[in-house]
């Protein structure tokens, strides 16, 4: 019987309740912290975080998995570690 890798959990910042640019600056001080390669999943209720974090993303020099409202008011993304 052959084993599958799982693919590890990814971390979570609960950004949400806050105004731009905490978000965005939460995200970057916690991916600086990780690893090259390591998932955050990142849930946000400020309508600019759907602007911010692909440009974030794209300067910081991560990949942007994920963005999306996931419910009326609710982000999410999932952003790769640079």
């Amino acid at each position: 019987m052959e084993q599958t890798a799982t693919a590890p959990e990814p971390a979570r910042l609960d950004a949400r309740h806050l105004a731009c640019p905490l978000p965005v600056l939460k995200a970057r001080k916690r991916l600086l912290a990780m690893a090259p390669g390591e998932l955050l999943l990142v849930l946000a209720t400020d309508p600019a975080a759907l602007r911010d974090f692909p440009d974030f993303a794209q300067v910081a020099g991560h990949r942007l998995l994920e963005a999306g409202e996931i419910e009326p008011g609710l982000f999410r993304f999932l952003i790769e570690r640079g």
